[in-house]
């Protein structure tokens, strides 16, 4: 039985994370494995990058408002759990595409909603990942999913950088709280998004320092820029586009496509 993988993508905010995580998912797709994406963000831009629409109700925060309501109007049923109820709102909002499976947290409706439902994500992941054969989660911006180890049961953490030093400094400071709050990884990868070849060598000397290997760098894209702005899905980029090769030969790399 093959291995079943999950994969965390974290950096900065703004760094590149949903659009390494669009192309990669483009490039997983090629093998016909069942995949899983979790768009762990509350701001929830991977769904556009992917081309499918999501409704604001439809994620695991506007469900776990909603089971907070529930608690508090003292409404759950004797014989149910709260995990029980969730779990079967969440498959509810599960979304089925041809080539994955999409589950977004998304925004809560009301305050601590988002947290409670962060709360749940690694019982969310001990339950799905189990049926598909790669699991990719695109994390929210900052440090505070590791502090809560919301990525306790990933087997790889793939850090994002863009050419700042703050991207770098966010990179070292995430390799760090995860020594901190003893979260152990099968493989830990960095990425430089929007580098050009000049700029590596800087990314190579901060992965030599922080022990992490550099998977690759993505170069600046005007074609990606377009989509962005007018809202087109990163799955319709030709296939001779520079982003997009870039991240299929990292996946190469990391033995995931032929």
């Amino acid at each position: 039985m093959a291995e079943k993988l999950v994969i965390a993508v974290s950096g900065k905010g703004g760094v590149g994370k949903t659009t390494f995580s669009a192309l990669f998912i483009k490039a997983l797709t090629k093998t016909k494995k069942d995949i899983l994406v979790m768009d762990c963000d509350p701001d929830a831009n991977l769904p556009d990058l992917l081309g499918v629409p999501v409704m604001r109700k439809d994620t695991v925060g506007g469900k776990a408002a909603k089971l907070k309501e529930l608690i508090s109007k003292g409404k759950i049923p004797p014989q149910m759990t709260k995990k029980g109820i969730l779990e079967k709102e969440i498959f509810d909002v599960l979304i089925e595409e041809d080539d994955f499976d999409l589950l977004t947290m998304g925004c809560s409706e009301g305050p601590g909603c988002y947290c409670f439902a962060n709360q749940l994500a690694t019982q969310i992941l001990d339950t799905l990942s189990e049926n598909y054969d790669i699991t990719l989660m695109d994390m929210e911006a900052g440090l505070e999913h590791l502090s809560r180890r919301t990525t306790r049961d990933v087997d790889i953490l793939v850090i994002v950088t863009d050419p700042s030093r703050m991207g770098l400094q966010t990179a070292k400071r995430i390799k760090e709280l995860s020594k901190e709050v003893g979260l152990k990884f099968k493989k830990m990868y960095l990425v430089g998004n929007k580098f050009i070849p000049e700029m590596r060598p800087i990314l190579e000397k901060t992965g030599e320092e922080l022990g992490i290997e550099v998977l690759g760098i993505i170069p600046p894209d005007n074609q990606i820029a377009q989509f962005n702005l007018e809202g087109k899905s990163l799955f319709d980029l030709p296939d001779d586009n520079v982003a997009a090769k870039a991240v299929q030969q990292m996946a190469k790399k990391m033995n995931l496509i032929p």
